[in-house]
């Protein structure tokens, strides 16, 4: 079974109709028909709603989480070890800290990262992306 992770963007992108969510929408199907398994960073789930209360309020903003709640998204608690790999990436490849727990996430399962944020290629050929723009 193919594993996914989700970044604040791709998120973003399947909730607000922005380029690539077909794409996102698609991994969903496949995640439903149990094809695949998405992750996503509860860092990176804080992130989506943190950005939709300061661009829209805090109605749309638990009305983004609702909306969310019946995918087949797992989201994953921050540990410790988490925490210092991100840290980790964040220093090694120059990423923001909420993005180094995304490609953390990514390495620790083996998965392929779904995003438009090309500060992504910094980690280089080998890292497993689908490309949301």
């Amino acid at each position: 079974m193919k594993t996914y992770v989700f970044d604040a963007g791709a998120l973003l992108a399947f909730l607000q109709d922005k380029p690539g969510s077909a794409k996102v929408d698609e991994v969903l199907k496949e995640a439903r028909r149990v094809r695949a398994k998405i992750l996503m960073s509860a860092v990176n789930y804080g992130e989506v709603y943190g950005l939709i209360l300061r661009e829209f309020g805090r109605e749309q903003a638990v009305a983004a989480v609702h909306a969310v709640r019946p995918l087949p998204v797992e989201l994953v608690d921050v540990t410790p070890q988490r925490a210092c790999h991100a840290a980790d990436i964040k220093a090694r490849y120059k990423l923001h800290y909420a993005d180094s727990f995304a490609a953390a996430l990514a390495i620790e399962h083996k998965a392929t990262l779904l995003t438009s944020d090309s500060d992504f290629r910094k980690l280089g050929h080998d890292f497993p992306v689908v490309w949301l723009k």
